[in-house]
């Protein structure tokens, strides 16, 4: 079972204060929310997906500090989306004219934000639907660029803002480039899975 969903009655949800205490009490649970507030465990991430998780974030946070143009996070990292969900990618950025919008108040806990760019990256755990079903969420909430990467089908797949969907094959020539969101951004996935 890749996750599993907790249903909280409406007069025992969570303030936003106590689902980050329970969240950093657990911290060896992931842990989402859905829009209706009720709780997603899911399993941890392999080994592997973890290693691979690295090399991705090491690659985006390389590109940005060069250019300084925003921030990354990476899988601990939790957002209040405008639907009123709370969900945390595998890797994510943050242009820096979005944060700097941020009230001090909205950047606690689970910053009130979507990511302009998010990384969900399967794991053996993953099931496949749950992960499409969640780069809609991304999507849906304000998301400019995102992709889902997925080592088991060997394939990635790129949502961009206008709806566009796109598939291709990993190999060892495939490049997904940050386009006009992470402008000179390019990830050589055959370096990621060293191919």
């Amino acid at each position: 079972m890749d996750r599993f969903v907790l249903y909280i009655p409406e007069s025992c949800r969570l303030t936003p204060e106590q689902l980050l205490e329970l969240c950093e009490r657990n911290a060896e649970l992931r842990i989402e929310t859905d829009t209706e507030q009720n709780l997603i465990v899911m399993s941890p991430s392999s080994s592997d997906t973890g290693r691979i998780n690295s090399k991705l974030i090491a690659k985006l946070f390389n590109w940005n500090e060069i250019l300084k143009s925003g921030e990354v996070y990476d899988s601990s990292s939790g957002f209040t989306l405008p639907d009123g969900s709370m969900k945390s990618p595998n890797v994510s950025w943050i242009s820096k004219e979005h944060y700097k919008k941020l009230s001090e108040e909205k950047r606690k806990g689970f910053a009130h934000i979507c990511p302009d760019f998010v990384i969900e990256l399967r794991s053996p755990t993953d099931n496949k639907k749950t992960l499409l079903a969640k780069m809609d969420t991304w999507m849906g909430n304000g998301c400019r660029l995102a992709w889902l990467i997925d080592p088991l089908a060997m394939e990635a797949t790129i949502y961009r803002s206008s709806s566009e969907i796109q598939t291709v094959l990993i190999t060892e020539n495939t490049v997904l480039s940050g386009e006009s969101v992470l402008t000179g951004f390019d990830l050589s996935l055959g370096e990621v899975f060293e191919l």
